[in-house]
Order: C-alpha cells, then sequence, then structure tokens
C-alpha cells in the first residue's frame, strides 16, 4: 500500500506554482499503473456472460422447471426470471406442463413438409404399423387412434419412469385391446365408438397413475377401424349390405310415419261417423219406441177409438202415397184395365 508524506504539503506550499505543478506529475507518474490488454478485456467480458447465463434462466409461460442442487430436487419453479448457482453446482430440467402432446398409436404420423416460404403442406402423409385385436364378437380388426396428454405432475413425469412416451403406447395398446375385445364390431364403427373412446382413457388413466407417471390423458381419439387387408374386399360388402339395411329401414320408417298418421286419421272420422250413426239410430228407436208406448197406452184406455183413429191414418197415408183410378163399375173386367196402366206407368217412368 502506498503511504501518504504530510511533509509534501507543506513543501508545496513554499514553492512557486510551476514548480509546485511540475512536483504534482512527478508524483504521480511514479505511482504504480495497472495495464489492461484487449485481450483481457475479451475474456473478462466472457466470464461475465458465461456466469450470467449459469445463474440466470427463464421459463417459458407454457412451462415449469425443476432445479436440483448436487443431484437433489430443490424446488418446482414456474414461468419468469429465477437466479440459481453456476453450474455444476445447480441443474435445471424443462417440460411444457400447459401443452396437449399428440400420440399416434397404430401407424406413425410423417412430420409435415415445408415449401420454400414455409407454408405446411396441407396433406399429411401415414405410414400403417397396425396392430391385430379380437374384438367381442370374433372379429379381427386393427384400430388407429391418438392419445392426447398433458402433464400434471413434472416431478413424477421427468423421474419416476424411463420412457414416459413409450409407456404411454404400451398402456394404450393394453388398453385397447381390452375394450375392443368386450365391444361388437358394430358398435365399433358405429353408435358405440364414443363409449369406446372414453373407457379406454379411463382405463390409460389408472395404469399410468398406478406407475406414477404424472400424466393425465385428456382424450383418446379412434382413427382408422379396420380388418385385415386379405379380407377388406369381404369386410367393404359386409359394411355396404349394411348400410343398405339401413337405408331400407329409413325410408320403411319413413314411410310408416307418413302412413300411420294418414290412417290413425281416417280410423278416427270412422268412429266419428259411426258415433253420429249410432246416436241417430238410437234417437229413431227411441222415438218409435216412446210413440209405439203411446200408442198401446192409448189402445189400451181406448180400444175402438185407436183402432178407427189407426185405421184412417193407414189410408191416409195409402192415399197420400198411392195413385188413384176412378172408373165405372159397368166398365167390365178391371184387371186388364189396372195391368194397361201399370205398364203406361213404367213406360212413363223410364
Amino acid at each position: 500500500m502506498i503511504g501518504y508524506n504530510d511533509d509534501f504539503d507543506s513543501d508545496l506550499e513554499a514553492e512557486k506554482p510551476k514548480k509546485r505543478e511540475k512536483k504534482v506529475n512527478n508524483y504521480f507518474n511514479g505511482l504504480p499503473k495497472l495495464a489492461f490488454s484487449k485481450a483481457g478485456i475479451v475474456v473478462l467480458v466472457i466470464i461475465l456472460i458465461i456466469l450470467g447465463k449459469s445463474t440466470f434462466y427463464i421459463v417459458a409461460p407454457s412451462e415449469q422447471a425443476v432445479l436440483k442442487r448436487f443431484g437433489k430436487i430443490v424446488t418446482v419453479v414456474g414461468s419468469g426470471p429465477h437466479f440459481k448457482l453456476p453450474y455444476p453446482i445447480d441443474t435445471v430440467t424443462f417440460a411444457k406442463v400447459t401443452e396437449v402432446h399428440r400420440l399416434s398409436i397404430g401407424y406413425i404420423e410423417k412430420q409435415p413438409k415445408y415449401n420454400a416460404t414455409l407454408e405446411r403442406s396441407a396433406e399429411v402423409e401415414y405410414i400403417s404399423n397396425e396392430p391385430l385385436m379380437l374384438t367381442g364378437d370374433e372379429n379381427i380388426v386393427s384400430i388407429d387412434f391418438i392419445v392426447q396428454y398433458q402433464i400434471k405432475d413434472i416431478v413424477q413425469y421427468l423421474y419416476n419412469l424411463q420412457g414416459v412416451t413409450d409407456t404411454i403406447q404400451l398402456a394404450g395398446e393394453a388398453s385397447i385391446r381390452e375394450i375392443a375385445g368386450k365391444a361388437k364390431i358394430d358398435d365399433l364403427l358405429t353408435i358405440g365408438k364414443e363409449q369406446v373412446q372414453d373407457e379406454t382413457r379411463q382405463l390409460i388413466q389408472s395404469i399410468l397413475d398406478e406407475y406414477k407417471a404424472g400424466v393425465q390423458i385428456v382424450a383418446v381419439e379412434l382413427q382408422d377401424i379396420e380388418p385385415p387387408s386379405e379380407v377388406m374386399n369381404a369386410f367393404r360388402d359386409v359394411a355396404s349390405a349394411r348400410e343398405d339395411r339401413n337405408r331400407y329401414i329409413n325410408e320403411a320408417e319413413a314411410y310408416a310415419n307418413q302412413k300411420i298418421p294418414m290412417a290413425r286419421a281416417q280410423a278416427a272420422t270412422i268412429l266419428l261417423e259411426a258415433e253420429s250413426y249410432k246416436a241417430v239410430v238410437l234417437s229413431r228407436a227411441e222415438g218409435e219406441a216412446s210413440r209405439f208406448t203411446q200408442v198401446y197406452d192409448s189402445y189400451r184406455r181406448t180400444p175402438d177409438i185407436t183402432r178407427r183413429r189407426m185405421y184412417l191414418e193407414a189410408m191416409a197415408n195409402i192415399v197420400t202415397t198411392s195413385e188413384i183410378f176412378v172408373v165405372d163399375e159397368k166398365s167390365g173386367n178391371l184387371n186388364l184395365f189396372t195391368g194397361l196402366m201399370g205398364e203406361l206407368a213404367t213406360e212413363a217412368g223410364k
């Protein structure tokens, strides 16, 4: 360390200003100088950059990171900037926990192609790698499906299993074989597809939970369900026949839906007409019965008068509804005359 002399100040005060300035310059020129070369400055900057990168890190919004110190897990951090000790003391492992990952099972999806302007091609090529399985009604099919999953526990996902993706694939294949082995092929192709997807998702989730894989199965989507290539033509014929059967059933139901309401309307009309006819006949019968009862009561009280009245009513009915001929009793055979008048009346009617 360089000391400071008090006598130096008293000497300066006694000398002239120019000599004083010269002596000050000589004094400071005698002090040691720190020399930094360009190479030293570059090395210093590089060291500072390395220290900055090894002590600060940023976690993306879709990620989480596991901080380990000498290989032991210290904490799990979320998105944002964070500090750590330089490598190899602290190490950080990242994983996308909010992203939905896709795993194709039964086929291999090739990477999309890009043109010179970095536009993704619309067509996606597939390489078949189909596993065959037996359905509940003893049909052999190959099922291609997609498993969508998220990371729900980053520590379990990174360190409990080696090869989580392979484990999900094996669990998916085992689950779809078990579920398809209980279902009929018609259900797999038509109305039972959603149920098979949901049961497969639940079974995969239960298997991964037992392994503590730290994965949440979001969805299972069935893609292609086809028989082996050797029986593809026969299977298509069966499917075509099934479609024809469904079409005929739909046409028959449409025809029935059209005819049944018409038949019901006609039946209702006939019933109404019958009820109306019934009411008329009953009313008429009741009226005639009531009239007969009244006549009978009258006849029982005054038989002669009633008999005479009934005779007169009958004759009045005959006179008003019959054709009357007035002839002279001396004209001879009346039967011939009446027969001729009947024929004349017949001809007149024609």
